[in-house]
């Protein structure tokens, strides 16, 4: 009975789990079928990037207290001027989800582009995690600050925020369905709440017009050079960098836009242009919001509410709510605050569930299960719960880490367009996006001073992530990584002919000069040492280098003959995983189990284990046969290995 319970829920843990190879696309299974209007996607990544909304204007009062405005200004020019034609080229050439990462992963090959990759997975993931526990704990603050809370709600910030981060961690194991239409509603209703408060908020200053005199006196006599009033906006622009956040949430969902008739896998125009619309038009109704939101609750609420312990403190719109249009209506307001931050957390749980199965397994860096949603998301709702206890749900003390998180996503995007246009000969684009890149690289570095528990938290990640990923890799070793093997029709020709002869023998040849010689030796050498039979027939089966740091290949064997000899030529990384997948395959081809011969390998068998790990070499004839070992237990289906 428990064995069967245990296997109820191993099958419903691993519920999707149907993919060879590491292209999951989490919560939106093996392939988008339903795709939705380029605006409906939208409100998808509006959810996140919408939702700061909730806690930017304080945050930005709280940094630059009468110069929020002209800060807040800067940072919209920045994200028009700079991101969005950014992640404009980032949509165009990286559009299957995978974001500015896919993009220098292509730049930067081999074992360098793998460990930068994971470098820049454990920003992603510090990014997604604090917005998921920032988010609820902002979500949280509102609810304890609304006026028909209940008295128990005060002094149980964590409660609350681990149970926001619980519900969302079950929503999403019971399946994220519908996501979109859900995101509609929530987005639609929350800017509609904003739109009111702020132009309330503006009727009460054209009311009062003396917030906007005394405003401008007291900024006078505290920074009466118009210079210093600019740089001083720069300086403090870093600390607002969390308005900058959504633009690579944007590019994660591209898969779900609706693309037109035309549209190829390598070529989605529309889907393309889809996506452009999306990142413009949210930008342009974020950075209206920014500055409106910035200028009233600047105007309007005493500096003194914007620190710790202030009631606008990490909820400006919502304190303005409350105090111009009631009770009643400030409730809605929270309660639409609190839901779209909330959902925020859906918004960042799905680009986790994207980017984490899209390239860990393929790297061997993850156990097969990561490609499943649901073990997945019981391992990001507890490193939340983690988070939230370290963080004691603060919403300004997770404020430096989510920076941190946003700003090197942005400035490694920068890197890569300003890369691929170098590379594409555009010198003035070029020129353009790495000064936009000095800009982010900037603001990342003076975030990082100001707030080193950001880089702190994102290396923890990191370290988390490099280090059970080589673990993985090294427990991985042994397996076949081919995620299919294609024979042309030489090589098929090859093998069916000596198939019909009942024996098929192959020689493994380590390619050198390819001269008659070399092949004329190896030939006389195996048939003595290995007691090959004179007259029985033998193929060679050649492995020529590629990036020994992929894991997971698509075989392409090609058959060719050579002065005279029969060769199996393949081209991999992992030399011993990629033979006995080509052994495996010719017997399932054939029916007929073949015969492999190796001579031993000279050196050290631990530094030739070493170079198998790293390079796909070493020792190859054990572990061919230990990857078939683990691979067919029959021994009687098991294809044989000769070593002398």
């Amino acid at each position: 009975m428990a064995s069967t319970k245990a296997g109820r829920v191993r099958s419903w843990l691993l519920e999707g789990l149907v993919h060879s190879t590491g292209v999951h696309s989490g919560p939106h299974v093996k392939e988008t079928e339903k795709t939705s209007s380029w605006w409906q996607v939208m409100c998808l990544t509006g959810v996140d990037y919408f939702s700061t909304l909730g806690y930017q204007p304080a945050i930005a009062a709280l940094a630059a207290g009468l110069l929020s405005p002209f800060a807040t200004i800067v940072l919209v020019i920045l994200t028009l001027i700079g991101a969005l034609p950014v992640y404009r080229r980032v949509a165009a050439e990286s559009f299957k989800g995978s974001g500015s990462i896919a993009m220098l992963e292509r730049l930067l090959p081999w074992w360098a582009g793998k460990l930068f990759v994971l470098v820049l997975l454990g920003f992603a993931a510090t990014d997604y995690m604090i917005t998921i526990t920032l988010s609820a704990a902002d979500a949280s603050a509102h609810a304890i600050e609304n006026p028909f809370a209940p008295s128990w709600f005060h002094g149980n910030e964590i409660g609350i925020t681990l149970f926001l981060i619980a519900l969302l961690g079950a929503v999403f194991l019971r399946g994220f369905r519908e996501a979109v239409g859900i995101a509609i509603v929530l987005v639609g209703l929350y800017l509609a709440l904003n739109v009111v408060v702020i132009a309330v908020s503006f009727v009460q200053v054209f009311q009062h017009p003396v917030v906007v005199t005394d405003w401008w006196s007291a900024l006078s006599a505290n920074h009466s050079n118009p210079l210093l009033v600019v740089g001083f906006a720069l300086l403090v622009f870093p600390k607002l960098a969390l308005g900058l956040s959504g633009f690579e949430t944007g590019v994660a969902v591209m898969p779900q836009i609706t693309g037109k008739p035309g549209d190829t896998d390598d070529n989605p125009t529309g889907r393309i242009r889809g996506a452009k619309k999306l990142l413009t038009t949210a930008a342009i109704i974020m950075s209206v919001f920014l500055v409106t939101s910035s200028l009233v609750t600047t105007f309007v609420i005493p500096q003194s509410e914007f620190r710790a312990g202030g009631q606008a403190n990490g909820r400006a719109l919502a304190y303005l709510a409350h105090q111009y249009l009631g009770p009643a209506f400030g409730t809605a307001y929270d309660v639409s605050t609190i839901a779209i931050l909330w959902f925020a957390g859906a918004s960042a749980m799905a680009g986790l569930l994207n980017l984490v199965p899209r390239y860990l397994p393929r790297y061997g860096m993850a156990p097969n299960w990561v490609r499943a949603v649901r073990p997945l998301v019981l391992v990001f709702t507890a490193i939340a719960f983690i988070v939230t206890l370290a963080f004691r749900a603060s919403v300004d003390a997770q404020g430096g880490a989510y920076a941190t998180g946003v700003l090197v996503l942005i400035t490694s995007a920068s890197v890569a367009v300003t890369l691929s246009a170098r590379r594409r000969r555009q010198r003035g684009l070029m020129i353009a996006f790495a000064a936009v890149s000095l800009v982010f690289i900037y603001t990342t570095v003076v975030n990082i001073y100001e707030k080193p528990e950001g880089i702190r938290i994102a290396t923890l990640f990191i370290i988390g992530i490099v280090g059970v990923s080589l673990i993985s890799r090294v427990q991985r070793s042994f397996q076949l990584r081919a995620t299919s093997v294609e024979l042309d029709e030489k090589a098929l020709e090859f093998i069916h002919s000596d198939a019909a002869h009942g024996a098929i023998r192959l020689i493994a040849n380590e390619p050198d000069d390819g001269t008659l010689e070399e092949y004329r030796k190896k030939n006389m050498d195996e048939r003595r040492y290995s007691h090959i039979p004179q007259k029985s027939r033998t193929i060679f089966l050649e492995v020529w280098p590629a990036d020994s740091s992929d894991f997971e290949e698509d075989l392409l064997v090609h058959g060719v003959e050579k002065h005279g000899y029969r060769i199996l030529k393949v081209r991999s990384g992992n030399i011993p995983n990629t033979l006995a997948a080509v052994l495996l395959a010719i017997r399932d081809e054939t029916g007929v189990v073949p015969t492999i011969y190796f001579e031993w390998t000279e050196g050290n068998p631990i530094s030739n284990m070493l170079r198998f790990l790293v390079t796909g070499g070493g020792e190859v004839a054990p572990v061919t046969r230990e990857v078939l070992r683990e691979s067919e237990r029959d021994v009687k289906r098991r294809p044989s290995v000769h070593v002398s």
